[in-house]
């Protein structure tokens, strides 16, 4: 658990890639994905279905860790609009008690299309929003450009690519961006996929770079050896960045 300067406080990013807010004790999951296996196994492609039971277990891991008292989901928290209703008995139990154990708020995205709020909440507990601001920040699935207030978003599964010892290796990674008059801080963040069976995005992908429009500056956060390393992607007006 490293600590990490955002929206002009301290945050702490934790090697499970969720982010604690102390303020706030707030954990911050993005794009849990749950049941993605069983979604591909109804379609002939069956993969070990124990990724939702793994991604709840590492959950309850940050809790401990942080001693948070809430947690928000920041959308895609399950891989379909029917994954819920999937959840096989010993998940739904493990779900169930993350979401009495802690105020549980998931906000959704664009997985989540289509999916019963009321029976969610029902079934699973906690709170369904579509997105929704706290002390100031802005938690959303998929950042929004030209958004000008402090933003926490998801969505994307940034990744870094590094070459260590003409080996290439790939990492989920925070996104952040500084935007303009903000020079000590970032003020927008990309959290990576929490989830078991995630992929992911080349941090500098395009399409991140212009999510987070307007920035002066875009860089990957990646977490090695108990040290928070920062790798420049983007620049104003000196596009992509060494």
């Amino acid at each position: 658990m490293v600590p990490l300067s955002f929206a002009g406080e301290e945050w702490f990013l934790l090697e499970s890639r969720a982010l604690y807010w102390p303020r706030q004790r707030a954990l911050l999951l993005a794009d849990l994905h749950l049941e993605k296996a069983s979604f591909y196994a109804s379609h002939g492609q069956p993969l070990p279905p124990y990724d939702s039971r793994e991604t709840l277990e590492r959950v309850a891991d940050a809790i401990r860790l942080t001693d948070a008292k809430r947690v928000i989901t920041l959308g895609d928290n399950f891989h379909d609009r029917r994954g819920a209703l999937r959840l096989e008995d010993h998940a739904a139990g493990m779900l169930g008690a993350l979401t009495r154990m802690v105020d549980w708020t998931w906000i959704t995205g664009n997985h989540d299309d289509g999916t019963d709020t009321v029976s969610m909440e029902a079934s699973c507990g906690g709170t369904v929003l579509p997105e929704m601001e706290l002390g100031g920040v802005v938690l959303r699935h998929i950042a929004k450009r030209g958004e000008r207030r402090p933003e926490i978003s998801g969505h994307f599964h940034p990744r870094l690519e590094l070459s260590i010892n003409r080996r290439k290796i790939r990492r989920p990674c925070v996104v952040v961006s500084k935007c303009e008059g903000e020079e000590n801080s970032a003020c927008r963040l990309v959290a990576p996929a929490f989830g078991a069976l995630t992929a992911g995005m080349p941090a500098g992908d395009p399409a991140i770079v212009r999510a987070l429009q307007p920035a002066s500056d875009i860089r990957a956060l990646l977490i090695a050896k108990g040290r928070l390393l920062q790798f420049p992607l983007w620049r104003e007006n000196n596009s992509r960045a060494a």
